[in-house]
């Protein structure tokens, strides 16, 4: 355990990344909770120029940026448990696109889902719709992203799932309906400790949306 920690939240996706890929790796690490709207010193020393969750600190050194520190993981530990990015140049590639894609869509327009109302709601509600059928067209008939090996894009997607029941309660409709093999998809994920053990319960999620719609003065 000494030598690696871990500067997160709870209900961080990001940082569910990095908690995923570090069991995927067999790395024991501490973990230190953060509170977001007091952050520590450590935190800010650690990423002064964002000064956001999650951080890797790695025998003193930090690594910041979720998909960043499962590369760095992937590479550190290349000699403890299986490969996380492809080895074939294509196929990396690929997973990384798509990890982008889930960056860039999927935190953003989840967000719009429960904060947002009337029209900006329903035109957020679509948009997230079209971003998971974009997914599921990527995912086909394949248990995972990548084939038969869970990795990169799964670790990229699938600590989303856990804030699923908040965005289909709060924007009102079904993913499963919409995406099922995103939901087959799920499900053999959960299948996996190094998921299981750390995507929380999704009503506690929404518990959790619910008080910052409070903070945030959304009915």
């Amino acid at each position: 355990m000494e030598g690696v920690k871990l500067l997160d939240f709870w209900v961080s996706p990001f940082g569910l990344r990095v908690r995923i890929a570090l069991a995927e790796k067999g790395v024991e690490f501490e973990y230190k909770e953060e509170n977001l709207a007091e952050k520590s010193e450590l935190l800010v020393s650690a990423n002064p120029v964002y000064k956001k969750i999650p951080v890797l600190i790695h025998d003193g050194k930090p690594v910041c940026e979720s998909l960043i520190i499962v590369q760095y993981i992937d590479e550190a530990w290349s000699d403890k448990g299986p490969a996380l990015l492809p080895k074939d140049p294509y196929q990396r590639a690929q997973a990384m696109f798509w990890a982008d894609f889930v960056d860039k869509k999927m935190y953003e327009c989840g967000t719009r889902v429960w904060k947002s109302k009337g029209e900006a709601k329903e035109e957020a509600k679509k948009e997230f719709i079209d971003n998971m059928k974009l997914l599921e067209a990527t995912l086909g008939d394949k248990p995972f992203f990548g084939g038969d090996v869970f990795g990169y894009m799964d670790i990229s997607l699938i600590p989303f799932a856990c804030w699923f029941y908040s965005y289909e309660t709060e924007g009102s409709f079904s993913i499963e309906e919409a995406c099922p093999k995103i939901l087959e998809w799920v499900k053999r994920c959960k299948e996996r400790e190094s998921v299981s053990k750390f995507l929380p319960d999704p009503h506690k999620v929404h518990e959790f949306v619910l008080f910052l719609k409070k903070r945030f003065g959304i009915e």
